[in-house]
């Protein structure tokens, strides 16, 4: 009698502990931590901005003369060392481990700065820069895969969009640093966040995916109770994911197989095509020469308070994406997002084509600042957020290392391309048509979202790779 008490009493406890939901709380602390990168990130990204119009306050600051020229440089430099780490970092994260791989980039972010903060030469400018695009890079690689990997299906679209909304946080915090202090000085506080980042993600834990591939179930059990809370019953969660790994490898004999399979092509073009359009949006034109921008339009507002403004905005409009990703899903705020920029980078072309042809414009010189706005409003509600998010989703997990980093070094290369040629490409076509330029890219970006990029909200990480399998 007392043993069937006793065993109706562990029956009953069993599936009690089935029945408790996982703790949202360590998911959120760990992907916000793995982010605090993204924030470093964004200060490398808004650092350039701020530098005033072909390097001005850069030149001001350090007494050192800079050609327009050199200053393309030193913008689109970091996007070269962002693309030449990327396939070396994913292979990294595949042997260390995502956490480990992103807290060795505290080294080259700090070699960067003070090569920067020492600076008394452009061609130190350049080495700076060059070697903080390693952790750039690095950051954008690893920083999804992790939040991927660690997060709930329920919760895996707001997750990934914290990267966005802390690199955007950071861009924003170097606007408003740069309006107040000298650059040298920006640098130095810059160089300061890798710190905090290392030393509060330190405390997290690995992916329980990572563990699982390197066949530590003791880890993974770990690792996912600590994510998920001790009272949450893991042993179903581990059970689908090895199950998931198993099956990847049934399938293949290797990772070069795998990367030949029908899912993993699919995943490439759709990784690829959402990081083409990011990129050949024009967001970084937008970034990068923010101040530039509103110069030469001519706008009554001081070019400190418009990059503020964008700053600002840009970090509401992704913390709103972070909301609604889970609800609305990533097709249509892919969607909206190529839309409204198709029809803002039009609206500034006409702007500054009407400047080009001696039209008096005095009546709308609000229109960049506005068109601005909303570009990077639906920039980062989209187009921004998303890509980084995607990619950890729908790659298998045996190749997303080295899958996700080609996909990056796409992006970089693509983001170095535009940041360094905007400057001849306006020369030859004038500002009008170089904007118009980025809409029709934004127009077929509609396009290819609507006939090509499948809704991954809700579903996990198997039933994706299943359904490009399928389709």
């Amino acid at each position: 009698m007392n043993e069937k008490n006793v065993g109706i009493s562990q029956e009953t406890l069993v599936s009690n502990t089935e029945d408790v939901p996982a703790k949202k709380l360590p998911q959120y602390i760990a992907s916000l931590s793995s982010t605090l990168g993204a924030l470093a990130v964004g200060m490398v990204l808004g650092w350039t901005a701020v530098a005033g119009a072909d390097g001005k306050k850069l030149t001001d600051s350090y007494n050192i003369p800079i050609t327009s020229s050199e200053f393309s440089w030193i913008g689109s430099l970091t996007t070269l060392g962002a693309a030449a780490i990327c396939i070396p970092i994913g292979i990294l994260a595949d042997v260390i481990g995502r956490k480990y791989t992103m807290l060795l980039m505290v080294i080259p972010f700090t070699i960067g700065w003070l090569v920067i903060i020492l600076a008394n030469s452009v061609t130190m400018f350049y080495i700076g820069r060059f070697i903080i695009g390693f952790s750039v890079g690095a950051f954008c690689v690893a920083a999804p895969m992790y939040t991927a990997e660690i997060a709930e299906n329920e919760i895996r679209g707001s997750l990934g969009s914290y990267f966005q909304l802390l690199l955007t946080v950071g861009i924003a915090l170097t606007y408003i640093l740069g309006s107040s202090v000298d650059m040298r000085v920006l640098s130095i506080v810059s160089a300061v966040v890798p710190f905090i980042f290392f030393v509060i993600f330190m405390f997290m834990p690995e992916t329980p995916i990572y563990y699982l591939k390197k066949g530590n179930e003791d880890a993974a059990k770990k690792s996912l109770t600590k994510l998920r809370g001790t009272q949450y019953n893991v042993e179903n969660e581990l059970r689908v994911n090895r199950e998931a790994l198993k099956e990847t490898r049934e399938k293949t004999t290797s990772v070069f197989v795998l990367l030949k399979s029908k899912a993993t092509k699919k995943s490439f073009v759709i990784s690829y095509g959402l990081m083409f359009f990011q990129q050949l949006s024009g967001v970084n034109v937008v970034i990068f020469y923010a101040s530039t921008i509103f110069s030469q339009a001519g706008s009554g507002m001081d070019d400190n308070y418009s990059v503020i403004i964008i700053g600002i905005i840009q970090v509401l409009a992704v913390f709103i994406s972070t909301l609604v990703v889970d609800r609305l899903g990533r097709r249509i705020l892919l969607m909206i997002s190529a839309i409204f920029m198709c029809l803002t980078t039009l609206a500034l072309g006409l702007y500054f084509y009407l400047t080009e042809i001696k039209v008096d414009v005095s009546a709308i010189q609000w229109l960049p600042l506005i068109s601005i706005c909303i570009f990077i409003v639906m920039f980062s509600i989209g187009f921004g957020p998303l890509p980084w998010m995607m990619m950890g989703e729908i790659f298998a997990p045996e190749v997303k290392g080295v899958a996700a980093s080609s996909a990056c070094v796409l992006n970089w290369l693509l983001a170095f391309i535009v940041t360094k040629f905007f400057d001849d490409l306006k020369q030859v076509m004038n500002m009008g048509p170089t904007f118009w330029l980025f809409s029709v890219v934004s127009a077929i970006g509609t396009l290819f979202v609507y006939i090509l990029v499948p809704e991954t909200k809700g579903k996990s990480l198997i039933e994706i790779q299943r359904e490009l399998n399928s389709l």
